[in-house]
């Protein structure tokens, strides 16, 4: 947790996609490739498995999946359950930019 604790810490903002393998589709692996892509060293883009990293998910009660989130200097900026295409993920990240 510490190791979550530093990465949503970052000045730039930190998109996180909360997954598990059996629901991660190549369509969610291609949106986030495209958004990291689009977004360069302006923001980070991060997946996290729920499933290896529970007591996170616990803490931070994710219960659906996909669950995004912005952090922004370790706070929550935004949070967004179910699939989000790529262009709607960038505008959202670009505001904290």
């Amino acid at each position: 947790m510490a190791k979550f604790g530093e990465l949503i810490s970052a000045e730039k903002p930190v998109l996180i996609d909360f997954y598990t393998d059996y629901n991660d589709t190549e369509s969610t692996i291609g949106t986030l490739r495209n958004v990291a892509a689009a977004l360069g060293d302006k923001a980070k883009v991060i997946k996290i498995d729920i499933k290896k990293n529970e007591m996170l998910a616990d803490a931070l009660r994710v219960k659906g999946n996909p669950t995004f989130m912005i952090y922004k200097n370790g706070e929550m900026k935004w949070r967004q359950t179910g699939f989000q295409d790529a262009n709607t993920l960038i505008g959202l990240v670009q505001q904290y930019v």
